[in-house]
């Protein structure tokens, strides 16, 4: 039996007394879908955090691509990697603009489970295959993945997160879906926004991953540091670290420049934000609900962002070896699928409907498809269409 010691802090007290009036407090949360026992030494929002991390869903990011498929290279970002930098830049704009840190935590390293293998080209390709079935959304994937697939606990399915946990994690979502949904669609259909936090890692979603990308975009070499001369955000900030570091080249002048790239970008949604929030002065979450997305760069910054963002579709995403990649991958994710629907019985019997109810069948397989890691989805490839002899 636990000792529970009285002289603990008084964690919901220390929440409140760090927090602005706009934050989301663990002490004022919507709740969970299942009522349960208020954690002890945890904020209920502290609680959402532990159990994404030791969820096996979050496990399996460390093999499930970003641009690059997994077995490319050991050195290029995994959605793994990918959500821990998403934290780490939500965490840095939380605590400046003094809203809850942990939330906005739990939010971006839960906001990628649901993702399929080989990145978005394996979830253009699955919703594809389930477009006669309700499509495939990997945000909603995702939310599906802490409210039913998660297997840990005795008392329900999924991970039971908390209203606001669950919130920020579907920052996408169909207007049909969200009519399904109920409380935790509404806002799509209302016009509503979702807590700072959860507009936060949203934000610090794009910040990563754009920022990763010219990293492993160049360490790939689909990637010239010359192409990259026409990128104002690049440019500037490449400038910056050869002023500072003259002698440097190679990795460390990337790196450099990477970083105050970042930098500035982060400042910058600080400052932008801030002053988005003075002047609208929510002094309750439900203000910033009902308030315009209060969480943005600056316009200047803004538009450097969408040229970056421009650039790397043109010139990384749509890379001829990256195609080449898109496509085989797309190709993978049909055929395991068109298999399993032509006879689900290649697929493990928990994967199994035993009715003859397609569309349950044809969800069951995306969730199966879904759950793979990249190198899962190789081997279940191999195991259903190369005969292997010795």
């Amino acid at each position: 039996m636990i000792q529970e010691y009285s002289d603990l802090p008084d964690l919901t007290a220390l929440e409140e007394a760090h927090l602005a009036p706009y934050a989301a407090r663990s002490s004022q949360s919507r709740g969970r879908q299942r009522p349960e026992p208020a954690a002890w030494a945890r904020t209920e929002f502290q609680r959402d955090r532990d159990r994404i991390i030791h969820c096996a869903a979050f496990r399996r990011l460390e093999y499930k691509t970003q641009v690059f498929i997994n077995h490319e290279g050991d050195l290029f970002r995994t959605r793994l990697t990918h959500s821990l930098e998403v934290a780490q830049i939500a965490r840095s704009v939380a605590r400046n603009l003094r809203v809850n840190e942990t939330l906005v935590e739990a939010i971006s390293l839960a906001h990628d489970l649901g993702h399929t293998p080989f990145g978005h080209a394996g979830q253009d390709a699955l919703n594809t295959c389930m477009r006669e079935y309700g499509g495939f959304e990997h945000n909603l994937q995702s939310l599906m993945v802490v409210d039913e697939l998660e297997e840990r606990y005795g008392g329900f399915n999924g991970l039971n997160l908390c209203f606001e946990t669950r919130e920020g994690i579907l920052k996408h979502c169909s207007r049909e879906n969200a009519r399904r949904l109920g409380d935790i669609g509404a806002r799509f259909l209302n016009g509503a926004q979702p807590t700072l936090e959860a507009q936060i890692a949203n934000f610090a979603d794009a910040i990563a991953y754009n920022n990763h990308d010219i990293d492993d975009g160049v360490r790939s070499g689909l990637l010239t540091l010359e192409q990259l001369e026409a990128v104002e955000l690049w440019r500037a900030h490449r400038r910056e670290a050869v002023r500072a570091w003259p002698a440097l080249r190679g990795r460390r002048r990337v790196a450099e420049t990477v970083r105050r790239i970042i930098h500035t970008l982060i400042i910058d949604l600080i400052t932008a934000t801030a002053r988005n929030i003075a002047r609208v002065a929510p002094a309750h979450p439900d203000d910033v609900r009902r308030a315009p997305p209060l969480v943005a760069h600056s316009d200047a910054i803004a538009a450097q962002q969408r040229q970056l963002k421009q650039f790397l579709f043109k010139n990384l995403y749509r890379h001829y070896r990256v195609m080449r990649m898109t496509s085989k991958a797309q190709q993978i994710i049909r055929q395991l699928f068109n298999a399993f629907q032509h006879d689900p019985r290649l697929l493990p019997p928990d994967y199994q409907i035993q009715t003859m109810d397609m569309h349950a069948q044809a969800r069951k397989i995306a969730h199966y498809i879904a759950g793979m890691t990249d190198r899962y989805a190789l081997a279940e490839y191999r195991r259903l269409f190369v005969m292997e002899t010795e």
